[in-house]
């Protein structure tokens, strides 16, 4: 009886603190929202700030920004398989997904610094003008979150090879497939309002 109250306890206690990872993970995306929010209505002021020279047009190249949300926009998919994988208690397939999808993380990160080093050699650096430093700024920080997320994909990595699939591991394997997905919406936002618009 003892033992049945206790696992009853724990089972309550582990619900308790999934809910509230999942509040705390909700208010943080929130106030990224709000910080991207920010960025984005920064740019929109800042954009034709360009001293007539070095604008999007000249700068943004179609094949590098369309290869980049192809990339992004597959690393959801399969982050999505992972997930699926895990709530079957697949470890070799969520393993597998999850690869995948911090190899397409990397890919997209590494396009996006060849991208930066391009403009800054054709003399487009964040002190250029209005319109670059809040193109940079806003770039580098959708930058800077995936580049975060690959990190806590592979912290997840580690601590299921360690821990194996249980209860707490899906819940974090769900919780950073939500960031995952959110990084991939600001993208589209930023693929059309920056890169689209700015070629246009």
């Amino acid at each position: 009886m003892a033992h049945t109250v206790s696992h009853t306890e724990h089972h309550n206690h582990s619900h308790h603190e999934h809910e509230m990872t999942t509040l705390g993970f909700w208010i943080f995306l929130v106030t990224d929202c709000i910080l991207f929010g920010t960025l984005f209505a920064t740019y929109a002021v800042l954009y034709t700030h360009t001293d007539g020279h070095l604008t999007g047009r000249e700068l943004f190249e179609v094949p590098g920004f369309t290869i980049e949300t192809f990339i992004l926009l597959t690393s959801s998919f399969t982050s999505g398989l992972a997930l699926l994988a895990i709530n079957k208690e697949k470890m070799k397939p969520f393993m597998g997904w999850l690869i995948v999808t911090i190899f397409l993380g990397l890919s997209f990160v590494g396009l996006e610094i060849n991208e930066f080093a391009k403009m800054i050699a054709e003399g487009a650096s964040i002190s250029t003008n209005a319109f670059l430093s809040s193109f940079f700024t806003l770039v580098s920080t959708h930058g800077l979150h995936v580049s975060f997320g690959i990190i806590w994909m592979i912290a997840i990595m580690v601590q299921i090879r360690k821990h194996g699939i249980n209860a707490v591991t899906k819940h974090k394997v769900f919780i950073v497939g939500l960031y995952w997905h959110f990084l991939d919406a600001v993208w589209i936002f930023l693929f059309t309002v920056v890169y689209l618009m700015g070629v246009m």
